[in-house]
């Protein structure tokens, strides 16, 4: 039975990490505020389409192999939904500690009304994105992001197109690729950045997951027997409107090609949605393997800020799987600091072992799927690399060959990439590392970008004629 809580501790965000933080919490008593943006449960890897289209397609064409999580996790979800102040699309768009040591969260709920909520301790469980390196010619209708062809697929049911291409690297490229084969299209070409040599060689810290390995290498073992060209160690160039229709120019060494389309799919695997981690003071730490900035935690997942605790793929990209552990000992440690319910010891270990497998496993993936130095040395001076601000990769070098700029954020000021609509989410890990190749500094010179509310845009209230 949850007891009452007059300063609850909050979960931000419903996908694995956040649903197994809450029925831990609740497992030991509490009663906690789930936040989520999305209208139901279950995060970007096990998106539910609206009801009135959930009839299109079951769940074994919405998540493959993983169906089965996704139902136990939806299962699960029902059982404690009684127990939890869960709160759907509503939006945390500020975090800041106020007295008391309490966390003051700004919100935005689904009715478009703000409202502000003190509690004693917050789960990050904020999820990631895509990583887009741009190229010319990726603002153009019809190219979007792997994970927003994904959500269009299983949110909408419905396609970017029938002949799209996929580019870019990592998993995701070829689990979006051969989602969309099964739900009727016909991929024009997955052009993979990473080479066969790459993936060979990191194959034994994959076969840390070894599931997991064989059915990425069945999917791009399917996608080839259905007759998909699949291109390896090329780059995606440049993208021109054709006619109705697209062409994306690739190039792989001394060989380049084009194909023709109706849309693109792009991403360079995923980047942590840190952003609610930075307003709350978390540090973060380089990883050169990634080539990302990441919030740092110990191994429970606390963050050095008493009170946050972090879990899943906000920290670290390990995948669903991982993430549900990872909620699970987030939530184990925030009980431990408030001196209630201990996870158990054979328990925590089985944890652990689960996560260490992970790490290794992403390291594999990493060493696989590294992304390209010429991808962003190379970069052609007009592509745009804030699209929210029409800053191209020229004037960036300009201005950091004029201004010569200390870090990332002065680099920010003076030419307004990261201060649009996306603040920065999208071209500033782009804008940092073209900063580092361009001045001959190490990749982590740059810095990351500051965080700032909001943290996604937020639409004005609209006031009466003649209100003050």
């Amino acid at each position: 039975m949850t007891r009452p809580d007059p300063l609850p501790a909050a979960v931000i965000g419903a996908g694995p990490a956040g649903l197994r933080a809450a029925q831990r919490l609740v497992a030991a008593g509490l009663r906690p505020i789930l936040l989520d943006e999305a209208a139901e449960p279950g995060g970007q890897i096990y998106r539910r389409p609206p009801p009135a289209l959930a009839a299109l397609r079951g769940p074994a064409a919405l998540y493959g192999a993983d169906a089965g999580r996704a139902l136990a996790l939806a299962r699960m979800f029902e059982t404690i939904r009684g127990h939890v102040d869960y709160r759907p699309q509503t939006l945390v768009w500020n975090a800041a500690r106020v007295a008391g040591g309490a966390f003051l969260l700004q919100l935005r709920g689904a009715d478009g009304v703000d409202a502000d909520l003190r509690v004693r301790a917050v789960v990050l469980a904020t999820g990631a994105m895509d990583r887009v390196v741009p190229v010319p010619g990726w603002t153009r209708p019809g190219v979007f992001s792997l994970g927003g062809a994904q959500v269009i697929l299983k949110a909408q049911a419905h396609l970017i197109g029938r002949r799209p291409v996929f580019a870019g690297s990592g998993p995701l490229l070829y689990l979006v690729a051969w989602q969309y084969a099964k739900a009727g299209a016909r991929p024009a070409a997955v052009i993979d950045a990473a080479s066969l040599g790459a993936k060979m060689r990191a194959a034994p810290a994959m076969l840390a997951r070894p599931r997991l390995l064989l059915r990425g290498a069945r999917m791009a073992l399917d996608l080839r027997r259905m007759g998909v060209p699949v291109i390896e160690g090329a780059l995606a160039e440049r993208i021109e409107q054709r006619g109705d229709g697209l062409v994306l120019h690739w190039r792989a060494g001394s060989r380049s090609g084009l194909v023709d389309c109706d849309a693109v799919g792009m991403g360079h695997g995923l980047k942590p949605e840190r952003q609610l981690a930075d307003l709350l003071g978390c540090p973060v730490v380089f990883d050169p393997r990634s080539g990302q900035w990441h919030s740092t935690t110990d191994a429970a997942g606390r963050s050095p800020v008493s009170g946050v605790y972090l879990a899943g793929d906000m920290v670290r990209i390990n995948g669903a799987h991982c993430a549900e552990a990872a909620g699970e000992m987030a939530a184990g440690a925030l009980l431990r600091d408030l001196g209630l319910a201990r996870v158990s010891a054979p328990r925590r270990a089985l944890l652990r072992l689960a996560l260490a497998r992970a790490a290794t496993f992403r390291r594999g993936l990493e060493q696989a799927f590294a992304l390209p130095p010429a991808a962003i040395r190379d970069m052609p001076d007009d592509t745009i690399v804030c699209r929210c601000e029409g800053v191209s990769a020229g004037d960036l070098r300009r201005a950091i060959d004029l201004w010569g700029p200390a870090d990332l954020n002065r680099l920010k000021a003076v030419t307004r990439c990261g201060m649009g609509r996306c603040q920065g989410r999208l071209c500033g890990a782009t804008a940092g590392a073209l900063m580092a190749a361009e001045a001959g500094l190490p990749p982590d010179a740059p810095g990351p970008l500051r965080g700032q509310a909001p943290v996604k845009p937020l639409p004005l209230p609209i006031f009466p004629k003649g209100a003050a």
